[in-house]
């Protein structure tokens, strides 16, 4: 399938882009050659983002070719794609680092590399931050600087990306956007602009003529470059006319070059240095092919998008199994979303480009007229859940935690203030590995928990997650919040028979005497485990309570804590700041208990890359770090 090359007689040569730089044009096939053949070599044991690097090869070796990086910035969109770029910065040596723990990071990264221009992780960002240091290079006359943003077809569904074109045209700049056209984000693309990326058309020649025509204009003084965007307008017109079809682009006043194959380094080349030094916003649209140059990646990017180890000759993933093991939490939701579907005939399903990931593909495969991939678009995903709500639906709209920050307006103003009853089930909730500090979903139980009306849980296993997906959609539940982790649970026997539970109750899961800890969701698990090492270890007797819902919360349990306990430690998966710890400090406050209380779990700063165990270890989370805790207070009583 596929034969290693580990020759890399050119890339050895290239410690920085200074160095490709040096090389005649001519040696950029070869180049290319042993940068893809590198990154399948190392991905194939170091398991990373694997299709999306593949599929930008050339372009990573053409822009770092052209552009004098890292004093031109350039900014990738998401960060997927970018290991090219990483290999060709100073980080070749390291690269088998990669998204481990104290190595690499898996997304460009300022601190890391100064050729890091913009630090990256969620999709359709590139554009506003790219606007951002064209129009400061403007401000601080730095002519000379070139700012380009490299953003896929995928991530041009984002809200944000339009907001970010619709203000290109604006305020003076220089910047170059390369649309990236594979028609694929993680699974297939979606949407009209997707459809319109794929037939869209333009003529090379007149693109050089219509420049040639305004540089002879300004030349003799006919039109100046304030005046520029009245003839940009007029051409953009007749283009439309002539052509029979309207450039969205130009429609925002950029100049569109394309589509060219992005495959074709030297021709990639030749077009970025003609463009290079036009005056004003343009826009590249090059059409690649996402896993280019590794054959089972290039028929299926959705399964080699991140596809762990695999055996590069034969060209297949290498799953290790350990026999029966317990389900992966989204399996579990999106198994029990088709279950309840087929029960309620209200349940529509939408998740915003993600339904592998989450799991929502079994109910698209099923009963795809119910369910919704409305592209990367995690704003419209809640506003459109609120609209199917109001008419009598019943959405469970299913989005990463991390992601799902960039639609909290959406949720007070358009689902909470009205008392609309969605369902979100946050996937990937807590500490999520080895993606870092961008797609950590720790902040979701503190940013959720101010907002009145809405109802938030977190399963402690698979049969929790299954009977709080049955409870919210009980009639009158309005808004309601289901968190989850990435991974699998602690129940190989999963398929209970759901029932409703009563919302805002906890439970007593172990009785004890000496001390309280208290949990919300998974890390419970952990906390069992620690709860019964202590007793092994100390005659202790300690009773662990788990909350379910942090809100609305338990106050009966945590009225029997206060009055039972003068010891209490709290232990979430999320930030410690707002979270599971400091409702219950300010339900003892306001009811007079003032017991000594630790709090467990994501401190206040950004937690790094690594296994989660490696993570949970770090944050004190796991077993033997909550063990620790318990010691700790334990010899704090024993002291008096």
């Amino acid at each position: 399938m596929f034969e290693s090359d580990k020759n890399y007689s050119l890339l050895n040569t290239i410690t920085y882009p200074a160095d490709l730089r040096k090389l005649p044009e001519k040696d950029l096939l070869q180049v290319c050659r042993e940068l893809r053949n590198f990154i399948i070599d190392e991905l194939a044991s170091n398991p990373g983002h694997f299709a999306s690097s593949l599929g930008v090869v050339e372009l990573t070796v053409a822009l770092h070719y052209v552009f004098e990086t890292p004093y031109d910035r350039l900014i990738w969109d998401v960060g997927h794609q970018a290991y090219g770029h990483k290999i060709l910065t100073g980080r070749r040596d390291q690269f088998a680092t990669n998204r481990k723990f104290g190595g690499l990071c898996g997304f460009p990264n300022p601190k890391e590399s100064e050729y890091d221009a913009f630090g990256v992780g969620h999709a359709s960002t590139s554009i506003s931050a790219a606007l951002g240091m064209a129009v400061a290079s403007n401000m601080k006359n730095e002519a000379t600087r070139n700012v380009v943003a490299v953003i896929g077809d995928g991530s041009m569904t984002g809200g944000l990306a339009f907001e970010g074109l619709n203000n290109v045209s604006e305020n003076p700049n220089n910047l170059l956007i390369i649309l990236n056209d594979n028609h694929m984000a993680i699974d297939n693309n979606v949407g009209a602009l997707s459809e319109y990326l794929v037939h869209i058309t333009t003529s090379r020649t007149y693109n050089k003529l219509r420049y040639d025509l305004y540089r002879f204009l300004k030349r003799k003084k006919i039109i100046s470059e304030g005046g520029k965007d009245y003839i940009l307008r007029f051409n953009n017109s007749l283009k439309s006319l002539l052509t029979k079809q309207h450039n969205i682009f130009e429609g925002f006043n950029i100049r569109y070059f394309g589509p060219i194959d992005g495959h074709d380094v030297n021709y990639l080349v030749k077009v970025l240095r003609d463009i290079k030094d036009m005056k004003g916003p343009r826009l590249l649209h090059i059409r690649t092919k996402k896993g280019k140059g590794f054959e089972p990646a290039e028929k299926s990017a959705t399964e080699w998008h991140a596809p762990g180890k695999f055996d590069k000759e034969k060209g297949v993933r290498i799953v290790v199994s350990n026999g029966v093991e317990p389900p992966l939490f989204q399996d579990v939701f999106g198994n029990t979303l088709l279950e309840l579907a087929k029960e309620n005939k209200r349940i529509v399903g939408i998740t915003p480009a993600m339904p592998t990931g989450s799991s929502m593909c079994i109910m698209m495969k099923e009963m795809p007229e119910r369910a919704f991939d409305v592209g990367i678009a995690e704003e419209h995903a809640v506003t459109f859940s609120a609209g199917l709500a109001k008419e009598g639906m019943l959405p469970f709209c299913n989005i990463y935690s991390s992601f799902m920050q960039r639609a909290y307006d959406q949720v007070i103003h358009d689902v909470a203030l009205q008392n609309l009853n969605v369902v979100f089930c946050l996937d990937r909730a807590g500490l999520v590995g080895e993606d870092g500090p961008t797609h950590h979903g720790v902040f979701d139980l503190a940013y959720f928990r101010c907002i009145p009306g809405l109802t938030i849980a977190s399963p402690l296993n698979e049969h929790d997650l299954r009977n709080l997906m049955f409870t919210a959609q009980q009639p009158e539940m309005g808004p309601f919040v289901i968190r989850y982790p990435r991974g699998r649970g602690v129940l190989v026997d999963w398929k209970n028979k759901m029932q409703a539970l009563p919302v805002g109750k906890g439970r007593n899961l172990k009785a004890g005497k000496d001390m309280a800890v208290i949990s919300i969701g998974p890390v419970g698990n952990m906390v069992a485990k620690a709860v019964e090492m202590a007793g092994k270890i100390e005659n202790i007797e300690i009773a662990h309570y788990d909350m379910l819902f942090l809100k609305p919360v338990d106050t009966e349990l945590l009225h029997e804590v206060g009055k039972s306990f003068d010891h209490i430690i709290t232990v979430e998966d999320g930030v410690i700041t707002g979270g599971l710890g400091s409702t219950v400090l300010e339900f003892m406050s306001d009811n007079d208990y003032y017991p000594k209380i630790k709090r467990l779990g994501i401190p206040d700063h950004f937690i790094q890359h690594g296994s989660l165990s490696e993570l949970y270890r770090l944050c004190g989370i796991d077993a033997e770090g909550i063990l620790k805790s318990i010691l700790e207070f334990r010899q704090e009583i024993n002291n008096g």
